[in-house]
């Protein structure tokens, strides 16, 4: 199959250097003597502050390329600098710090552990930091509240709608004050009012200036972003700018 042809990197009017930067970015799996290419040289810049959606159809990489973005995996060749810092040099300790407190998670099956509240679901990144637990207590009621469930804190995940329970899940993703956050299909198990409820956190985030990487097969979805990178067999075969509906009164351009 011949290569898609090279996409050129988008950059944001008035970026300066990206806090995102895959080049060359391959990685390939390897099962007994069976080889597979998830990526295929990937270039790929995010500055700070955006909010990028990453689409594509099941097999087609993006997950591979959330997985590398967020440090669960790495490379086979090529490079990711994060805010400047080769990852590839990072031991195992500092990929968990980097993990716990410069990115937040947010994935589809929620993660949440049923047999603890909200708010302790919320404080476990910060249990791993060594924040104290008043601290930990406190910031955790904060950052429900934030996300409409000050009401909700000492509800355990099965007292939970979906909806409610992904916006734990974004409130743990909240708590440790990340400058990014890595949203993996995160309206994949939501009604449509969940997902509209979940898609206007990620505005909100958004427009207080964290940086926004939106995972989705959903063409919906990724039209809540104001930039939408597509990839398919490994590639990135088009990345452009975007602006949303629902900041067009809600009538297509």
């Amino acid at each position: 199959m011949a290569e898609a042809s090279v996409m050129p990197v988008f950059r944001a009017p008035g970026s300066s250097e990206p806090v995102i930067q895959l080049t060359a970015a391959r990685k390939t799996y390897k099962t007994g003597s069976i080889e597979f290419e998830a990526l295929r040289g990937i270039d790929l810049d995010i500055n700070a502050g955006e909010y990028v959606a990453v689409v594509g159809p099941s097999g087609s990489g993006k997950s591979t390329v959330m997985n590398i973005l967020g440090c669960l995996d790495t490379l086979t060749s090529g490079s990711y600098l994060l805010a400047g810092e080769n990852v590839e040099d990072l031991d195992e300790i500092d990929l968990a710090d980097v993990r716990n407190k410069r990115i937040g998670f947010v994935f589809q099956q929620f993660h949440l552990l049923p047999s603890l509240s909200a708010w302790r679901n919320v404080e476990l990144p910060m249990v791993y930091a060594g924040v104290h637990r008043d601290e930990r207590r406190r910031r955790a009621v904060a950052a429900l509240e934030r996300v409409g469930l000050g009401d909700r804190i000492d509800n355990k995940p099965g007292q939970l709608s979906g909806g409610q329970q992904q916006r734990v899940a974004v409130a743990r993703a909240l708590v440790t004050e990340p400058t990014m956050i890595l949203a993996d299909e995160p309206t994949g198990n939501l009604d449509s009012q969940s997902t509209e409820d979940v898609l206007a956190l990620l505005d909100e985030l958004h427009e207080s200036g964290r940086t926004i990487v939106l995972i989705t097969h959903e063409t919906d979805v990724a039209q809540r972003s104001r930039r939408i990178v597509h990839v398919r067999d490994g590639q990135v075969t088009s990345d452009e700018p975007n602006t949303p509906t629902h900041l067009m009164g809600g009538h297509a351009a």
